[in-house]
């Protein structure tokens, strides 16, 4: 068995993190469209940008996903690829 603490504290946060109805929403919306900005989120969403702006925060912090600016526009995608593979079985039976 591996005693290797760190990588299970690891984990455990990044399940905490999608844990979370919102970011679990935008991790999802993210890998379905690619990446895309905050107001998009925010419209799809019908949250406050301050709201969407502080979950994004979480999951980047995190390594979950990464932010690209293109001029004045910052586009969100998923940068870990585990991620991709939880939300995938997370949403098998709905995608069908």
């Amino acid at each position: 068995m591996n005693n290797n603490i760190k990588i299970y504290n690891e984990m455990a946060e990044c399940l905490k993190a999608l844990a979370h109805p919102v970011r679990l929403c935008i991790v999802r919306g993210l890998l379905q469209k690619g990446s895309c900005n905050v107001s998009y989120m925010q419209e799809c969403l019908e949250l406050p940008q301050s709201t969407v702006s502080q979950h994004l925060q979480k999951l980047r912090s995190l390594g979950i996903v990464e932010a690209e600016r293109h001029g004045l526009e910052v586009t969100y995608s998923v940068k870990d690829p585990r991620v991709k593979g939880i939300i995938e079985v997370f949403f098998q039976e709905e995608e069908k």
